[in-house]
């Protein structure tokens, strides 16, 4: 696959994962939302790790430069 993700893009989701983590660790959030939580930082950690996402791909979407 073709990176689409800029540093601006990965830092960003990166930032928002550990939010996220923060959140539902702290019991903040919890139960069902708790969970949504940990998969969306999950999912935000990946992309970011890989400078792909497929929610970009159809598209035509890219941050990098």
């Amino acid at each position: 696959m073709t990176k689409n993700m800029g540093s601006l893009d990965k830092t960003v989701r990166l930032i928002a994962a550990v939010v996220l983590i923060a959140l539902a660790a702290t019991g903040t959030i919890s139960g069902v939302f708790a969970i949504a939580a940990y998969v969306v930082a999950a999912i935000f950690v990946v992309t970011s790790m890989v400078s792909v996402c497929p929610a970009y791909l159809p598209f035509g979407i890219s941050t990098r430069k």
